[in-house]
């Protein structure tokens, strides 16, 4: 492994998909890990300790939201989720349990490689983020990555810290959700605006439906709590 060379573990049973994967991320520079099942990836995680992990939803051993439930007890992962399914309750409780952004199959390699540049560039950020930012109840300190509110730690993706930080830095303001896939995600199209409805609903879960505004047909503003 070259020095600063990133790290990327693919988990997938479908061999075939497996190495297209991993030979188009090899091509953009990565050093690709390949899993099989949810036992292998789990343990591959632990010892290679990769950037990110692209991990498919279904397979052998147990699935793709039990390994993210173990690996990110360890450490948090930046996580792209496969999905053979474009089912909302599999995103949501995959988001849950800590995946960062999805793909459903079939897919195109050259986006999901671009989703993975993506990923990391926000992990990059996320690591170069300032000061602690208190909106009355609310508490995220960007440097120890916490958030709590009313005193009550919550526990954040990745993506949804980044995106509540970002909604945070202009509190009351709209912020279309175009934008929020542009400078949140790294996309430049409005292709992925149910991505922002979903990240939206987790942070509801987690710090309260009264946190966040929807202001429909054009998107989000953070609510400054009391």
């Amino acid at each position: 492994m070259r020095e600063g060379q990133r790290r990327v573990l693919v988990v997938e049973d479908e061999l075939t998909i497996a190495e297209s994967v991993a030979a188009r991320l090899r091509a953009e520079g990565f050093e690709v890990e390949l899993a099989h099942d949810g036992p292998s990836a789990v343990e591959k995680a632990g010892q290679t300790v990769p950037d990110l992990i692209v991990l498919d939803l279904m397979l052998p051993g147990f699935d793709g939201l039990e390994v993210c439930r173990r690996v990110q007890a360890h450490r948090p992962v930046p996580v792209l989720m496969l999905t053979a399914r474009d089912d909302e309750t599999d995103l949501l409780v995959g988001l849950a349990v800590g995946a960062d952004d999805y793909m459903t199959k079939p897919f195109s390699i050259r986006e999901l490689a671009a989703r993975v540049h993506a990923l990391l560039r926000r992990a990059e950020r996320n690591q170069q983020a300032g000061s602690t930012i208190v909106l009355g109840d609310l508490e995220i300190d960007p440097v120890e990555r916490r958030v709590q509110r009313a005193g009550e730690p919550a526990h954040l993706t990745p993506t949804e810290f980044e995106l509540l930080v970002h909604l945070a830095g202009r509190p009351r303001a709209v912020v279309p959700r175009e934008r929020l896939l542009s400078e949140v995600w790294g996309w430049s199209d409005s292709a992925g605006t149910r991505t922002v409805d979903s990240h939206i609903k987790a942070l509801r879960r987690k710090l309260g439906a009264d946190l966040i505004r929807t202001v429909h047909g054009v998107g989000y503003a953070l609510e400054a709590p009391r």
